[in-house]
């Protein structure tokens, strides 16, 4: 694949997935925007994206249906290099049993389930249906070019959403840009536009999905140093990126429908092969792997959350199966700082030291890379309390066999 055809990558976990077929392009920035007006204060001004913002009110939690359903055990196989190693955690979680291992051939069974994947062209989507069709399930996706439904075919979605067993939707344009005033616009159009045509075909399907994921983000929490947030107590930050959380969340909650559970998944940084690990593994390897330091939190004490992209889908399957519904936080139990983090990932690829990166150079480097030193400087502590209470259990709960499970290297 050339680089001109790879599909972008978020560091947030979303795959990007945003282009319309040529019939469908956008005319006008209204249209560009698919329908929705974007901020006035974003519109006019890129120097100030983080001091001005639209009010940000937390989406409410919706109401829990009062049954449960048993999760079905996964197909068994033979567990990946590292997999034994991180299931032993060194601290307890709540949850009961280890997790079941992932399927690893696609010899399973025909389960007779369909589930429909849009922006399924990112490293997230691929691994997501190749890990369903292991277990038996047919995966429709929707997307671009290659993908078996395209954006603006509405007829198509509906046919492809009517009667299928889960709708996961994953599209959106990276974050990893230069906020200006084209890729600001670009963002929102491709969340909130990609979403709302969703929630239409499921609106008008005769037999509608029992449950609607919607992927968001866990950088819809303020910049939090003093205390982790969680879906109860987790307060809603400011500033362009939090807005685009929030509009994209109430764009999917204003789409209910009757029998149809929805779940906003609050994704970590997501870490696996091909996700914003690449740019870090790179840095490490040429000596430029210290904390970064500037921006709120002094000395690169900046919160990471993460989660292990094989934990992000466990997720999925667990939460298809259980009673939540509304915003779920995925991510792994055990945060690291910024300086943790370096720190283990260069002893995973066995480098023993790392320049640290202040905020001077970190805005130099990311006009050059045309990416946010947000991506790396604001604090996210984020834990996924709803799902450990559900009985979820991580088998990558901590950060060093996480690391050494996606690049292959052996434990310690």
């Amino acid at each position: 694949m050339s680089d001109a055809e790879r599909p972008e990558q978020n560091p947030d976990g979303v795959p990007d997935d945003r282009d319309l077929p040529a019939e469908h392009a956008p005319s006008s920035e209204h249209e560009l925007l698919g329908g929705h007006e974007l901020p006035s204060e974003y519109a006019s001004s890129v120097e100030h994206a983080e001091e001005t913002a639209i009010e940000t009110t937390q989406v409410p939690r919706l109401a829990e249906p009062q049954f449960t359903a048993p999760l079905p055990p996964l197909a068994p196989a033979t567990p990946s290099p590292g997999a034994a190693a991180s299931a032993q955690p060194t601290e307890v979680l709540p949850g009961g049993s280890q997790p079941a291992p992932l399927p690893s051939a696609s010899t399973a069974p025909s389960s007779g389930r369909t589930v429909v994947i849009a922006g399924a062209s990112g490293f997230m989507g691929r691994r997501f249906a190749e890990l369903l069709r292991a277990e038996g399930d047919r995966v429709i996706t929707i997307g671009r070019s290659g993908s078996d439904v395209t954006w603006g075919d509405t007829e198509n979605i509906v046919r492809a959403v009517d009667g299928s067993a889960l709708v996961l939707n994953l599209a959106g344009k990276s974050v990893n840009c230069r906020y200006n005033e084209q890729n600001k616009a670009e963002i929102f159009r491709s969340r909130l536009a990609t979403t709302e045509e969703i929630g239409v075909a499921i609106g008008r399907a005769s037999t509608p999905p029992p449950v609607w994921m919607n992927a968001s983000t866990a950088t819809i929490y303020r910049h939090a140093d003093d205390r982790p947030m969680t879906e109860a107590e987790g307060e809603i930050g400011t500033g362009f990126s939090v807005d685009v959380a929030t509009s994209w969340e109430q764009t999917f909650f204003a789409a209910a429908r009757p029998g149809v559970r929805q779940i906003a998944l609050r994704t970590a940084i997501t870490l696996g092969d091909g996700s914003a690990l690449q740019p870090l593994v790179r840095l490490a390897r040429l000596g430029l792997g210290g904390p970064n330091i500037g921006g709120k939190t002094p000395g690169g004490d900046q919160r990471f959350s993460w989660v292990h992209l094989d934990d992000a889908y466990r997720a999925i399957r667990f939460l298809e199966h259980s009673h939540l519904d509304g915003p779920v936080n995925v991510s792994s139990p055990f945060p690291s700082t910024n300086r943790e983090f370096m720190a283990v990932l260069r002893r995973v690829l066995g480098v023993p030291f790392g320049m640290p990166l202040y905020g001077w150079m970190l805005e130099l480097g990311s006009r050059v890379i045309r990416t946010e030193t947000e991506l790396v400087l604001k604090s996210r502590w984020v834990l996924p309390e709803r799902l450990l209470e559900a009985g979820f259990t991580f088998e990558y709960p901590h950060l060093g066999p996480a690391l050494r499970q996606i690049l292959g290297k052996p434990a310690a």
